[in-house]
Parts: C-alpha cells; sequence; structure tokens
C-alpha cells in the first residue's frame, strides 16, 4: 500500500509539531509539505531540533505551496484561516481534518459571535463532520472534511456521551464541568499569562464568563438533550504544568443507574478510551505523550440525590489536538484506526 502525502498548514506551534512527531512513526503517511509564512525557508531541524534527522523538509509559504497534490491537509492555525483555504482543497479532492475552531459549531451566528469574524465558508460547513473520533466513527469514516474537536470539549464530553445516549441523567438537573488544563493548551504565541513567572508556582480559572469551547460542548449535549444543553456550566482552569487536561464533571442520574457500569460498555470496543474500575481517579501524568483519555466515575459519598463524579484526563497535545486528528485521518482513509497512535504514555 502507497503512503499517504500529508500536508501541514501552520506546523509551527505545539498542535504541528505534535502531528509532525505523531506522523513520523505513522506506517501509512508521509509528511511532504509543511507551511509557515513566518518561516519560509528554514530547515525544519533549526525550528523544532526535536525533529533533527526524523524530516528533511523546509517551511513553505502557503501562498506557493502546492497542496492539492497531498492526500491529506491537516490545518494547525489560528481561526479563520481554514475556512478560506479549505473549500479550494475540497474541491480538488482533497481530504481535510481542521484542528482550529472554523468548522466545530453548525450554527453560523453562534459562531460569529464567539470568534468575532464573519463566517464565509457555509458550503464547506455543510459536509463538515465533528471529529470527536468515538461519537462520530461511522460519519467520518466517509468524510472529506472533519473538524478536529477542541481539547476541552473532547474531555469533558467523553464520559459523559454514553450517559446522554442512554438517556438516564435527571431532566431539569444542571451539568457542572471544573476543568484544568496544561500552559501549552493556549498555544505556542507569547503572552503575558502564559510565561513562566505568570503561570508557574499559580492556579486560577479563566473564561468564567463565557469560552469558546462552552457552545461547542452544548452543541453535543443537545444532540441528545436540549434542556440540558441549556443548563451545562463549564468553568476552565489554567494549571502551572505544560501538558494534561482534567475534566470533573457532576451529574444527576436516574435512580438504580450506575454510570459506570454504561460508560464502560459504550467504550469497549475504542481503542482509545480507558474506563477504569470505581474508586480510581485518573492522573494526567498517565497520559502524557498518549493518544488514550481515561475516565473513571464514582457517587458522590452520602448524598441522597444521584449526585455521580466522573473524571476524565488525556494529553491536551495528543487526545485533545494532534493524536485525535491522526485518529480521524485513519477513519477517513479507511486505515486502521490505531495506525501511528501506539506511543506508550511518558513516566515520570
Amino acid at each position: 500500500m502507497s503512503k499517504l502525502n500529508i500536508g501541514i498548514v501552520g506546523a509551527t506551534g505545539y498542535t504541528g509539531v505534535e502531528l509532525l512527531r505523531l506522523l513520523a512513526q505513522h506506517p501509512h503517511a508521509q509528511v511532504q509539505i509543511i507551511t509557515s509564512r513566518g518561516e519560509a525557508g528554514v530547515h525544519i531541524a533549526d525550528y523544532f531540533p526535536s525533529l533533527r534527522g526524523v524530516y528533511d523538509l523546509r517551511f513553505q509559504d502557503p501562498e506557493h505551496a502546492d497542496l492539492s497534490q497531498c492526500d491529506v491537509v491537516f490545518f494547525a492555525t489560528p481561526h479563520g484561516v481554514a475556512m478560506r483555504d479549505a473549500p479550494a482543497l475540497l474541491e480538488k479532492g482533497v481530504k481535510v481534518v481542521d484542528l482550529s475552531a472554523d468548522f466545530r459549531l453548525q450554527d453560523v451566528p453562534t459562531w460569529e459571535k464567539w470568534y468575532g469574524m464573519p463566517f464565509t465558508a457555509q458550503a464547506a460547513l455543510k459536509q463538515a463532520v465533528y471529529g470527536i473520533s468515538e461519537l462520530n466513527r461511522a460519519q467520518i469514516q466517509q468524510a472529506q472534511l472533519v473538524a478536529n474537536a477542541g481539547c476541552y470539549p473532547t474531555c469533558v464530553s467523553l464520559p459523559l456521551i454514553p450517559l446522554l445516549k442512554n438517556k438516564v441523567l435527571q431532566d431539569g438537573m444542571p451539568i457542572i464541568s471544573d476543568c484544568k488544563s496544561g500552559v501549552s493548551g493556549a498555544g505556542r504565541k507569547a503572552a503575558v499569562g502564559t510565561l513562566l513567572c505568570e503561570a508557574g508556582d499559580n492556579f486560577k480559572a479563566y473564561g468564567v464568563a463565557g469560552h469558546r469551547h462552552l457552545p461547542e460542548i452544548r452543541q453535543t449535549i443537545a444532540l441528545f438533550d436540549e434542556k440540558l444543553a441549556e443548563k451545562f456550566i463549564f468553568v476552565p482552569h489554567l494549571t502551572p504544568m505544560i501538558r494534561g487536561m482534567h475534566a470533573t464533571t457532576y451529574v444527576h442520574v436516574q435512580d438504580n443507574i450506575n454510570p459506570h457500569d454504561l460508560i464502560a460498555d459504550f467504550y469497549s470496543g475504542s481503542p482509545f478510551v480507558d474506563v477504569m474500575p470505581i474508586g480510581s481517579t485518573p492522573e494526567t501524568r498517565s497520559v502524557r505523550g498518549a493518544n488514550i483519555c481515561r475516565i473513571a466515575a464514582q457517587r458522590a459519598p452520602e448524598y441522597t440525590d444521584n449526585v455521580w463524579i466522573l473524571m476524565s484526563v488525556q494529553d491536551n497535545l495528543v487526545k485533545g489536538a494532534a493524536g485525535q486528528a491522526v485518529q480521524n485521518m485513519n477513519l477517513m482513509c479507511g486505515l486502521p484506526e490505531t495506525a501511528g497512535l501506539s506511543q506508550v504514555a511518558l513516566l515520570p
């Protein structure tokens, strides 16, 4: 079988270099083109020393790169770029995985409200499939354009989906997600809030009045229950670590329902979701560098209203971004879902 030719638009960020790391070990893919306006002409080993001896590529200006020769193009770019450039690639038959937020929200006014610019790719949006692999596996297998899910939405949604699908959550009761992310989730751009002296030895909530991932998570909940979606509460926090994401979600379930068993049954055939025994507490270090989400469920102690605590962890750059993007590519291209994603987590 010949290898897929891969292009990465915006390959200089953390998700870009993570894509390069994962695809270097993929048996059915080879990266042919990497683009960057600011680093055009620079050899990849001079920009990412970790890739020295792995790739012999130079960054190309995206205006001059012939991405139409690729089988799959990943957009690891700020919002606005993919909706501008992806439609032309789609017309030429190229498969696209967008790691930005451009095609995640199906409601255009909602997208424009949260991202602050006009949306200009309505035709492409109609064919976009939302890229939580375990939620839309069958649709992704037929897709040409996949909107890779955000990091928080993946971590929060995976333990919720089986409960929503089985309709076991109590009507009228809120779903509350208290989430923490490592600083790499903010991207590689220079910003005061992510400087070592600002983020190190510190812990804070942010986006309490509204985070862009809130409507994305609500969109997934609304697939199963629109009223519950309206009652969803989401508070993200920044933690003083580089990688890792932890979501603690509180739900009210119906009488005589064991959420752990429902979640375990739902993901029994999913290679990248690990449902741990009741009583477990997953740790972010157990998934560092690996494309896996670990989930545990416990009933709230001495609480009579069937409140359960769902805990999920993932590496925000892997299962929360680049790893899931490769997983989606595998599904789109008829490859084994696990191809190139067998990395074991790094410890310590």
